[in-house]
């Protein structure tokens, strides 16, 4: 199959609007959580620093076979590394642009990334046809970096034909998935967790016992976003590692626009809004995307606990078997006995020369590697 696309298949970057006609991309991502929708979503609502396009994969015919999404940056190579690259630090204060890279990215500004299929077309083909192509488009594009983000471990076999054309592959951040076919959450913690553990997410939940903190659930956000938006922003800003940073219209319309698969539970402390979870889902499997706190009293009520338990409840009595998180905060996930699931980063300098060298140092840039907390999860060498 790989070698029929090579033969048959064609690679071009084309605009959202040349697409408005395209039936096929409107079906990109059927299947997936964050489908085509979401896709258009962010394009029209995270634009800062960001030039959104899309490969249109095209047969020997000329029909449009396949549309993978991706976007040009600016990429700092050293976002989020701390002091133990204190000599690239100083040599950035003299120069600022220091590892500072026009980025090709494929995958999404807002989440794991998927490979683009079609009717008839399989990943093996659209990952060797780009992957035969992309060095050129990224060159014609003004792009000295190449990056697929964040692609789920399981296209590891299908993207062997990146690692043969030049690609280094690294952990990003990973997510975490949870097992939750209980009855409940008292449950789960009861079965699953140690005496200890069970302790400490008592004595957590305890924290809150007294107060007057009610749930609600809805599949709309367009009337909360002034409320939610500002506790957004409180955990964005306390975040060591940033990429995007969501809009008030993001969670408008991603409320709007997508009610079949997104669910926004609230928690209120009498009329305050005090904590939200902006979830989506999937089959059975139930993913909490982003979370907001108020922090003035989030911490002495320990309302992540809370969280928590409201949501795994819910998505227990849907049938859900599976709660995946987004990446960050693992110390409390470890000790919930979550398991990471990793997603890989496959990265390539459109120089030769600089791709040598950028492939030694490509695991040691991970921010992965510096994370002690990550080390402590029983299946952390599946990242590497």
């Amino acid at each position: 199959m790989a070698d029929a696309a090579q033969d048959s298949f064609s690679v071009a970057a084309v605009s959202r609007a040349e697409l408005s006609s395209c039936e096929v991309w409107r079906t990109m991502f059927a299947s997936e959580r964050k489908d085509r929708r979401y896709y258009e979503i962010i394009e029209d609502t995270l634009r800062e620093g960001f030039d959104y396009r899309y490969f249109a994969i095209r047969d020997a015919s000329g029909q449009i076979r396949a549309v993978q999404p991706f976007f040009l940056l600016d990429q700092d190579v050293l976002e989020g590394m701390g002091s133990e690259w204190r000599l690239v630090w100083l040599i950035r204060r003299r120069y600022p642009r220091f590892l500072k890279l026009r980025t090709l990215m494929v995958g999404c500004t807002a989440g794991e990334g998927h490979l683009a299929v079609g009717d008839g077309v399989s990943v093996e083909s659209v990952a060797d046809v780009l992957s035969r192509d992309i060095g050129k488009l990224a060159k014609q594009l003004g792009a000295h970096l190449i990056v697929l983000k964040e692609f789920p471990v399981g296209y590891r076999e299908a993207f062997g034909c990146f690692l043969q054309r030049g690609f280094g592959r690294a952990p990003s951040m990973p997510m975490t998935k949870l097992n939750i076919e209980y009855e409940s959450f008292d449950r789960f913690i009861e079965k699953a967790l140690s005496g200890k553990a069970r302790k400490n997410v008592r004595r957590n939940l305890q924290a809150s016992a007294g107060e007057d903190i009610r749930m609600t659930v809805t599949d709309d956000t367009a009337n909360l976003v002034d409320e939610i938006y500002p506790l957004y922003l409180q955990v964005y800003e306390r975040s060591k590692f940033r990429f995007e940073k969501l809009t008030k219209d993001y969670f408008r319309e991603v409320g709007t626009q997508m009610k079949d698969k997104v669910r926004v539970f609230t928690w209120h402390r009498g009329n305050t809004l005090v904590a939200f979870n902006i979830c989506m889902v999937q089959g059975d499997q139930f993913f909490s995307e982003y979370v907001g706190f108020d922090y003035s009293v989030a911490l002495n009520l320990h309302l992540y606990f809370c969280v928590v338990r409201d949501t795994i409840n819910w998505a227990i009595a849907g049938g859900y078997k599976w709660f995946r998180s987004s990446g960050l905060n693992y110390d409390p996930k470890l000790h919930l006995r979550h398991q990471l699931d990793p997603v890989d980063l496959y990265v390539r300098h459109v120089s030769p020369v600089a791709n040598m060298v950028l492939k030694r140092v490509l695991p040691w840039l991970s921010p992965v590697r510096y994370d002690e907390t990550l080390k402590k999860f029983p299946n952390y060498r599946e990242m590497w």
